[in-house]
């Protein structure tokens, strides 16, 4: 099986040899099924899907007995499909020491097949998305690769206090590299695939896949219509804040009803309501929420728009949503906005300190970002932008202007 590397197996690396049980989680098709096909492969065991009625089936009603035939290694696939799930691990778990248990899930695991309640000490979870922009460059254009992990390693080096020290490099073919990328995304399948046509059909089969199996059978969800309504209004308003009265006034929605659909979308990895950032509690948003999408390509397809980054209306909130994704394990992320309306599009919480991170495609730095590094002196800020590179010194705040690839 040919195999393309993906940086979590990183992570995995110093848990190989442990006895907790390993799960994968993420959206549907981000490249769990294929991480565990390729660790059977390097470690040895046996490989099942619960996708599988007979599997299932073997696995729900004699789990002593199932594993008792197989023994080693056992990678268990699509375990949402097993109602007591989260005992039968535990079971297998606590009887059998010397089995090494690795489980993948997606849609409704642990939402509405419980799992991890029953394995608190027991287990060790992992999150897969679509590929990061590191992980784009490293299938599509490995030559490249080191330069951009030298990149993304200066960024977190100055994040954490050091000098920025390296510059960009290859600069025509980062941006179209970037450009593929956000517009459609870092799901496996379609970042393989060269020709546009066929990157489009697989995404919207993609949807249709999430549609039927996550939302309509997992869920429950009868009116597709109104949860495709509700898709569309969030890819609309990507890296705005989310007003739940008026959107739910505007789709004619319950807003109880509405709140269930966003928890799902958020629940199975499609969207991220991003929480503000705030100290002061008279003058800073506490409550509401930004959304994020977690693969752009994603949300293009919910809209039916591949059309190029340059001409596009909504090239700043693509490019926002690109930094949200590439950040989005960096630390914890916030945004900040007064009710006056000063806004700073990110706020990295890091190692103790807070990073607030500016996104444009062309203009000046908002006046909001000048303000939060007037109240708040961080030590370093970072600004994103087409036209500016290198640092400048604002107050007393490191401010590094570095192109959009550069992450």
């Amino acid at each position: 099986m040919e195999y393309y590397p993906r940086i979590v197996e990183q992570k995995l690396e110093k848990w190989l040899g442990r006895r907790e049980i390993i799960i994968l989680k993420g959206p549907r098709q981000a490249g769990k099924t294929t991480l565990l096909l390729h660790l059977k492969e390097r470690l040895g065991g046996n490989y099942f899907t619960l996708e599988d009625p007979e599997v299932l089936r073997s696995f729900e009603e004699h789990p002593k007995e199932f594993v008792r035939r197989f023994k080693g290694n056992i990678f268990l696939d699509e375990v949402q499909y097993a109602r007591n799930a989260g005992r039968i691990l535990k079971l297998i778990y606590d009887l059998f020491p010397d089995i090494k248990l690795f489980v993948s899930g997606s849609g409704s695991f642990d939402i509405k097949v419980p799992v991890m309640k029953y394995l608190v000490g027991r287990a060790i979870t992992f999150e897969l998305f679509p590929l990061t922009f590191e992980e784009f460059v490293l299938w599509k254009a490995r030559d490249l690769h080191d330069f951009h992990k030298e990149f993304r390693a200066a960024l977190m080096r100055f994040m954490d206090g050091e000098e920025y020290d390296v510059e960009p490099a290859f600069d025509d073919e980062f941006q179209k590299l970037l450009e593929e990328y956000i517009i459609y995304g870092g799901y496996p399948a379609v970042v393989k695939e060269e020709d546009a046509e066929i990157k489009v059909q697989l995404l919207k089969s993609l949807m249709q896949a999430y549609l039927e199996k996550d939302v309509f059978f997992f869920f429950d969800i009868r009116h597709l219509e109104k949860f495709r309504d509700v898709m569309n209004f969030l890819s609309f308003n990507t890296g705005n804040l989310l007003e739940p009265n008026t959107v739910a006034s505007s789709l004619s929605l319950d807003i109880r009803t509405l709140w269930h659909y966003i928890t799902v979308l958020e629940n199975t990895y499609i969207i991220k309501l991003v929480r503000p950032f705030f100290r002061n509690v008279s003058t800073e948003l506490r409550k509401r929420r930004k959304v994020y999408f977690h693969d752009t390509g994603l949300r293009n397809a919910i809209l039916s728009n591949f059309t190029p980054l340059q001409t596009r209306t909504d090239k700043g909130k693509l490019l926002e949503n690109h930094i949200f994704i590439q950040l989005r394990e960096m630390g914890e992320l916030r945004y900040w906005r007064t009710k006056g309306k000063a806004e700073v599009d990110f706020v990295l919480m890091r190692n103790g300190k807070i990073v607030p991170i500016e996104v444009k495609s062309f203009g000046k730095v908002k006046r909001g970002f000048l303000s939060f590094l007037k109240t708040y002196r961080p030590e370093r800020a970072i600004v994103f932008s087409e036209r500016e590179y290198g640092t400048k010194k604002v107050d007393k705040t490191e401010v590094l202007f570095i192109p959009h690839w550069m992450i």
